[in-house]
């Protein structure tokens, strides 16, 4: 029996999804539909599409911010997207990434056919997403809240980041020396070492000691002055609360090389 091939509509029109999606289901497709990028990125990893129609204009993090969600470091993408209603404002916002292909709404089912059939038949052959794990970016993210550890791995996980967690800072610099991670996630008062002497201690090894980070909390009440002294990094990789989306954007940023 063929394989369908896997497209992801991701849309905040109701109408759009129920219109396109019964249309491409009806041409053979398997269709996953989203109402938001949020929700693209929660579904995006189980189902991995082989194809992802984006939608630019949509609340709360929108086209763009899950476009920057699934962009590596070298512009390519971790799926195939074709972009709906890409405005010749965004010209130079798309000029440094590797879109598939671009169509503007409101678009014939016809015309949007033929530019999914042309994009397949392009990627079919590349492996671009047949294997996206091997494009992830590695993290330890070092948090001992269990319970914050969890949704903020998630998070990172659904914003397409292979993530290892660790419950303090021994297991952080233990798991920076092992996976040589591409940056480490870390509270500034993790059990066991604060964030100043984790990035201290890698540092002084030879494997780790190029180590990119991420601090947070440094505005908790737990936080104190001396180890908030103490971390040479960065402004942009200082965070003063928990706030995962701001989180997830200086993350992004750091391993984009930007």
């Amino acid at each position: 029996m063929e394989t369908k091939r896997k497209l992801l509509l991701v849309d905040d029109d109701p109408s759009l999804l129920e219109t396109l999606g019964d249309f491409l289901t009806f041409e053979g497709y398997a269709v996953e539909c989203a109402a938001s990028g949020e929700e693209a990125l929660v579904k995006m990893r189980p189902f991995q599409p082989d194809l992802v129609i984006l939608d630019m204009s949509m609340p709360g993090m929108g086209g763009k911010g899950f476009l920057e969600r699934v962009t590596n470091p070298d512009g390519t993408t971790l799926y195939p997207i074709l972009v709906l209603t890409a405005r010749s404002a965004m010209a130079e916002y798309f000029a440094d990434k590797s879109i598939a292909g671009f169509i503007a709404k409101p678009c014939d089912p016809e015309d949007l056919q033929a530019e999914i059939n042309r994009i397949l038949f392009e990627t079919a052959n590349d492996g671009a997403h047949t294997a996206p794990p091997a494009s992830l970016r590695r993290l330890v993210l070092a948090e001992g809240d269990p319970v914050f550890r969890t949704r903020l791995q998630a998070e990172l996980s659904q914003a397409g980041f292979d993530v290892i967690p660790a419950k303090n800072g021994g297991e952080a610099v233990e798991q920076c020396v092992l996976a040589e991670p591409d940056a480490l996630v870390i509270r500034l008062e993790t059990p066991g070492m604060s964030a100043d002497e984790v990035i201290a201690t890698l540092r002084r090894l030879p494997r780790s000691k190029g180590i990119k980070a991420v601090v947070y909390g440094l505005d908790l009440p737990e936080a104190q002055l001396s180890h908030v002294a103490n971390l040479d990094l960065p402004d942009r990789c200082l965070l003063k609360d928990l706030s995962v989306d701001v989180l997830i954007d200086r993350v992004m940023a750091l391993t984009g090389g930007e």
